[in-house]
């Protein structure tokens, strides 16, 4: 769709932070603590014929870490989207707490597609 302001705009102008569009969601855990948990499983995949029990033992513990770091993570971006819009006034700021919804409604389809 065609958005006169911004085509008015100079060039090189940036949008603010609240417009910016990412290629895709953030990952909902940093590259090093998914390297870690996949190292780990990794590592009981390989000793599984030499060790069956240990290897299941160390699949079961980086299961149980990235749960955790799951866990951790959603409650972390679910304290920073309410502090976004909890005391917001609805009428004068709606486009942050749209922003917010649809913020709501990435995080809850992702979820639901895991």
């Amino acid at each position: 769709m065609y958005d006169q302001t911004r085509a008015q705009q100079p060039a090189g102008q940036n949008r603010p932070p609240t417009e910016r569009r990412t290629p895709g969601p953030e990952p909902l855990l940093p590259p090093a603590e998914r390297e870690q948990v996949l190292q780990r499983l990794r590592h009981a995949m390989n000793t599984f014929a030499e060790t069956p029990r240990d290897a299941l033992t160390e699949a079961e513990s980086a299961y149980d870490e990235a749960t955790a770091q799951l866990v951790g993570a959603l409650a972390a971006r679910r304290e920073l989207l309410r502090a976004g819009w909890a005391d917001q006034d609805p009428e004068s700021q709606s486009d942050e707490l749209r922003n917010a919804l649809r913020q709501y409604r990435e995080i809850t389809q992702r979820l639901l597609q895991l």
